[in-house]
């Protein structure tokens, strides 16, 4: 994967949340090639381990935390493990999520409960767990993986836009408080990528959106990784309790 933007995240220890697949197996390369350390969580440990190959296959190195960040408890002991195995956390990224979609009128609380718990609850219980060992370091960047449903809604989707838009919501209350101890927390709010997710709608239904994009392509996970990488360098320092919209300018 080759990435526009370079940094150096040499000797840092990274806890990238739904890693196996998708955009968080994408930043955990991009975190990987620029020297850092990253930890790949998630349920499926074959999928971790197929990640963990493509990292070190880029140059970086990686390992594997299999682990559901719905089950509060095991979330933080997997933060608290990280710390404990490698002296420190200084990235977090949130990108544990799934999708339930249905129209409202017959979303059943099973749908907008499993949403909610995955994409925003695991988000707040890691960022709460990460707090702690960040501000002792007194340095860290927390990067919540949210998306362009949050910020315009989109339908069909209640339960994901509210948790999205609920990570944007988070994000900026706990920049706020932790700012002033050297840790930023942003937010990336992708529009339309391409990935599994995407390619279950099909070529009609694509050539469609992308008609509504004025870059006039489907974004790809390189340049969410990129956006990534910038939050997590120590030069972004002074950005804090942003969104960075990733959409080709859809939302512009």
């Amino acid at each position: 994967m080759e990435l526009s933007i370079k940094t150096d995240l040499s000797g840092q220890v990274a806890f990238v949340t739904g890693a196996s697949q998708g955009l968080g197996k994408s930043i955990a390369i991009a975190l990987g090639q620029n020297g850092a350390k990253v930890l790949c969580v998630a349920r499926n440990a074959d999928k971790l381990a197929a990640t963990v190959k493509e990292v070190e296959a880029a140059g970086g190195t990686a390992e594997a935390v299999v682990c559901d960040v719905t089950d509060r408890a095991a979330a933080k002991a997997a933060i608290e493990a990280a710390k404990e195995n490698h002296g420190r956390l200084d990235i977090l990224v949130n990108n544990a999520g799934i999708t339930r979609d249905k129209l409202m009128r017959g979303m059943s609380d099973e749908e907008w409960d499993s949403v909610i718990a995955t994409n925003l609850t695991s988000c707040f219980v890691c960022c709460r767990a990460a707090a702690g060992i960040m501000r002792r370091q007194k340095y860290g960047r927390i990067i919540n993986m949210a998306s362009i449903s949050g910020l315009i809604g989109n339908p069909g989707q209640a339960n994901y836009s509210a948790s999205k838009a609920g990570m944007i919501g988070l994000t900026r209350t706990l920049s706020k408080e932790l700012i002033s101890r050297g840790v930023t927390v942003n937010a990336i709010a992708p529009g339309f990528i391409a990935s599994e997710m995407t390619a279950e709608l099909g070529d009609v239904v694509m050539e469609e959106v992308k008609k509504r994009i004025p870059a006039k392509r489907v974004g790809q996970p390189e340049d969410v990784a990129a956006a990534a990488v910038f939050l997590a360098c120590k030069g972004a320092g002074y950005i804090s309790g942003q969104t960075i919209v990733v959409d080709g300018g859809m939302t512009g």
